[in-house]
């Protein structure tokens, strides 16, 4: 078993990325059945809990089925780092997660994201406050540094240990890289070294396959895996990644008819979270990722965005399933 805080995961867990628009409570469900250990809601801004804004408090919508279960924040201001915390706990997740990663530029030029990456010490003082307003156990998610020249996530590490922080994943990139080139994970592998180090380190990036995750699991020595971009359209990965752990063989790959499903209960789900057309209208982005690689779904692609109710859904889902078992394509 492994621990942060008074949380047990397995022995090597696999956790689900905090991604904008995509981890919200609908895609976590069927993430969760299909394998995750550890889940994150999409990040949250401090600033925006403090305010009240409608959007950042639907974030934090979280569910039992899905526990345990992370509320994922930014902010570059302690005293609303601190607040924000705060108003987090009384939603009651399994814990809080700092995001000082995010490389995107409107989050970086707010002086949060990866954009605290150019200043250790306010780091410090961020997790700092947060740790200090919660009960509840505090990880860290950041990169490897601002860009190759300033490469600190030794430095970076400890002192985080130090503030008292629970657990801290690494995605092994700068934030120059965006989500561009190859991660380099000999970061990571180097800070499980440091016999100073105590807390769970989870490695993050480019793990698409469970071929890669086990290659990496062995050469890397982490403490578990975030799996975030493989994930979208395709929550079977978790479980995938397991059983090659477990046996050395692939399980085979979804059906179509196990595809059309996935995307059936994707989207009553986020109908009844969302309302039926907020919810639909939500799903388009995820239709390409459940059929990448299935041929001729390009014309069902074009009417799945066309769709505007559930029935309209049940009815095309229905015709899909038909026109694949009668013309008996290949599922991969």
């Amino acid at each position: 078993m492994l621990k942060i805080g008074n949380i047990s995961l397995p022995e090597f867990p696999l956790l689900l990325a905090p991604m904008e628009d995509v981890s919200d409570p609908p895609f976590r469900r069927l993430c969760k059945m299909h394998g995750a250990d550890l889940m994150y809601s999409e990040f949250i801004s401090s600033e925006g809990l403090i305010r009240d804004a409608i959007k950042s408090r639907k974030k934090l919508d979280i569910f039992d089925y899905e526990r345990p279960v992370g509320i994922q924040i930014f902010g570059g201001d302690e005293e609303a780092m601190a607040l924000s915390a705060k108003i987090v706990e009384t939603v009651q997740p399994d814990l809080v997660d700092i995001n000082f990663g995010c490389p995107v530029k409107k989050v970086v030029c707010k002086g949060a994201g990866a954009g605290v990456l150019k200043d250790i010490d306010l780091m410090v003082r961020l997790t700092k406050a947060v740790v200090r307003s919660t009960h509840l156990p505090v990880t860290v998610k950041t990169r490897l540094g601002w860009d190759n020249e300033s490469i600190n996530i030794d430095e970076v590490a400890e002192r985080l240990q130090e503030t008292g922080i629970k657990a801290l994943t690494i995605h092994a990139r700068t934030r120059a890289q965006m989500y561009k080139g190859q991660a380099d994970w000999e970061h990571i592998s180097r800070i499980k070294q440091n016999p100073n180090i105590e807390i769970p380190i989870f490695g993050n990036g480019d793990i698409d396959s469970p071929e890669k995750a086990l290659e990496y699991k062995g050469k890397y020595a982490c403490d578990g895996m975030m799996i975030g971009r493989a994930a979208i359209g395709y929550p079977w990965i978790f479980n995938e990644i397991k059983h090659f752990f477990e046996t050395g063989t692939l399980l085979r790959k979804p059906t179509i008819s196990e595809r059309l499903e996935a995307v059936r209960q994707h989207a009553e789900w986020s109908a009844e979270w969302k309302g039926e057309k907020t919810g639909l209208l939500e799903m388009r982005q995820h239709y390409s990722n459940y059929f990448r690689g299935i041929p001729h779904f390009k014309d069902f692609k074009r009417r799945f965005l066309e769709v505007f109710t559930l029935i309209e859904m049940e009815d095309l889902i229905a015709e899909t399933a038909t026109f694949y078992q009668e013309n008996e394509f290949s599922e991969r």
